[in-house]
């Protein structure tokens, strides 16, 4: 069994009234059944990462939520999970920045996450200067921000998820530790240029099933890209135990494949907080 960390994992989709579009993309995209929308008790969320050997997991919790699952889950297990942190209003950056400094002082935060095309009706692609304030507050916590990359599953706007958008961000902001997440498809060989070209840029294969990541980025896997890949499962979308399942079977180096699933994660979202 290969060890894993799982940096993206829903714990609570069933605690609250999903939008027509998650439903569809269960529906629709997904084929998924009941179980996507689910939200696991802690015993159950534990002995599925022991039996398939993820030893730790980054929960996403909503910062407007007091007290939410993914939050409840970290402060009893903190040896087994970490956040990341959604939900903040940008078009009020002085409050929401306040909110984030304050939780990060007091939880283990991985990562801030920003879906572009989730919010503002699609309208702030991420080098807009609504997210500047944001990205600088980041850069003085040693915070990585997790940016959703290609065309969403749900019937949403898309073109502001181009991974070209992040071109000027990276420019802009050099200290600024990123990474996108739930693949970037069509625009997978964007952006490997984009990694190839910036250090701090990052790709998580999150909502992605392993066995459909086009042989353009396994190559970068396998050569110049094998501590640019994070492994996440975007469970309980895809579950641990598929994704790790296939992500075994891939045609990759053992050392290529730890990288994947376990250091490449530890080292960009979790030494910091272990330090």
């Amino acid at each position: 069994m290969n060890r894993a960390i799982d940096c993206l994992v829903n714990v609570d989709l069933g605690d609250r009234k999903q939008p027509e579009w998650m439903i569809r993309v269960k529906d629709d995209y997904f084929k998924g059944g009941e179980s996507f929308l689910s939200s696991p008790e802690l015993p159950q969320l534990l002995d599925d990462m022991d039996a398939h050997g993820v030893e730790r997991a980054i929960l996403l919790s909503n910062i407007r939520v007091a007290a939410d699952r993914g939050e409840r889950y970290a402060a009893e297990r903190p040896d087994r999970f970490a956040l990341g942190i959604g939900g903040l209003n940008l078009l009020r950056p002085v409050k929401a920045l306040r909110e984030l400094e304050a939780f990060v002082k007091d939880n283990p935060v991985a990562y801030v996450s920003v879906g572009p095309s989730f919010w503002g009706d699609g309208m702030y692609p991420p080098n807009d200067a609504v997210y500047h304030p944001l990205y600088a507050k980041c850069c003085e916590l040693d915070l990585p921000v997790c940016m959703n990359t290609g065309i969403p599953g749900p019937p949403l706007p898309a073109d502001v998820q181009n991974p070209i958008h992040l071109d000027r961000v990276c420019i802009r902001f050099p200290e600024l530790k990123l990474c996108m997440i739930h693949g970037a498809d069509p625009w997978w060989d964007t952006a490997i240029r984009l990694m190839l070209k910036y250090r701090n840029l990052r790709l998580m294969t999150s909502a992605w099933s392993p066995k459909r990541l086009p042989e353009s980025l396994l190559h970068f896997m396998r050569t110049r890209g094998q501590g640019r890949i994070i492994f996440a499962s975007d469970s309980p979308a895809l579950s641990m135990e598929r994704t790790l399942g296939e992500a075994a079977k891939l045609d990759l180096s053992d050392e290529v494949r730890d990288q994947w699933l376990y250091q490449n994660g530890k080292s960009f979202f979790l030494d910091r907080l272990d330090a």
